[in-house]
């Protein structure tokens, strides 16, 4: 018996052994797993941010090569005053503006990108430049008109004038595709667009079965769009092009154009990804086939897919 009783408190030991073991693995395994989480989530902030900063960079960036071709525009005008002209005075004010863009140029190209309030000044000097230039050609129309010797100059002058028009004409154009390329940036893009035709139960069925079609669809995040109140416009097209309407439908601006639409959603937009559901009342009779499903906002469009139903 005493046998049996050193034999069973062996066993014990063994089995309290055994299983302090198991508890500091378990323990030992789960603070790997935390540290693992901890590890994700501090990579998903950082790549987060990462990207947030990437993109302002990059609204930026575009800006500030913007004003990098706006100070090239207003210096080629000042120089071509300088050959228009016969007036002492008049060349030395054009030359201490000429002086003054210089400098203003070398700050633009030492001005950080994400500096967003010197980038603003800097607008606002050129403007007050484009408006001293206006004020040089006034009084440069004045001399032409007292003084007829400015006409030879002119004359002289013209195939030098002519292509430096056709540098301002050439650095306008990039201006303008540069302010597409902003606006571009700033627009609301719908993505994940998806039409279900669905039973009265709200379940999936056969286009000729259905009673309804449920939209769905996203707003794409987007820092450089403007935030506030949209009016969504949405175009559903059957497989005949012929618009889904109801009566007395309305209708939007697009591209100097009243159009009709299918359905409408005003949403109050924070800049963040926001997603869309809308319905569609079947009172028609629809027929398989493919399906368009065209997406507008602010006077764009911004999304839209075929889908076969």
């Amino acid at each position: 018996m005493r046998y049996l009783c050193n034999r069973f408190k062996a066993f014990q030991l063994i089995m309290e052994a055994e299983e302090k073991e198991v508890n500091r693995k378990t323990w030992w395994i789960l603070g790997v797993i935390l540290l693992i989480l901890i590890i994700g989530v501090a990579s998903y902030y950082i790549w987060f941010q990462q990207k947030q900063m990437l993109e302002m960079t990059e609204l930026f960036t575009l800006e500030k090569e913007m004003l990098r071709g706006d100070f090239e525009e207003v210096t080629l005008r000042f120089e071509g005053m300088k050959f228009s002209i016969n007036n002492d005075t008049l060349i030395a004010q054009i030359v201490q503006q000429e002086a003054k863009i210089e400098r203003l140029q070398e700050e633009l190209r030492t001005v950080k990108v994400t500096n967003a309030r010197q980038i603003n000044e800097l607008k606002r000097e050129v403007e007050t430049l484009r408006k001293i230039a206006q004020s040089f050609a006034v009084q440069i129309d004045s001399l032409d008109k007292e003084n007829a010797n400015l006409k030879k100059i002119v004359q002289n002058n013209q195939q030098k004038l002519q292509s430096m028009t056709q540098q301002v004409t050439r650095l306008g154009k990039e201006n303008e595709n540069l302010k597409v390329s902003v606006q571009k940036a700033s627009m609301l893009n719908a993505v994940n667009i998806q039409l279900l035709p669905v039973n009265k139960n709200d379940k999936a069925a056969k286009i000729d079965k259905a009673v309804r079609l449920i939209l769905t669809f996203s707003i794409s995040k987007n820092i450089s769009a403007p935030i506030g109140e949209q009016a969504i416009y949405v175009r559903i097209m059957r497989p005949n092009d012929e618009l889904l309407k109801k009566q007395n439908t309305g209708r939007f601006q697009f591209e100097n154009r009243d159009i009709e639409y299918s359905l409408i959603r005003n949403i109050e937009y924070d800049g963040e990804e926001q997603p869309i559901k809308l319905y569609w009342d079947i009172e028609e009779t629809l027929s398989p086939g493919k399906y368009r499903v065209i997406i507008f906002a602010a006077g764009n469009q911004i999304g839209s897919r075929e889908l076969t139903l």
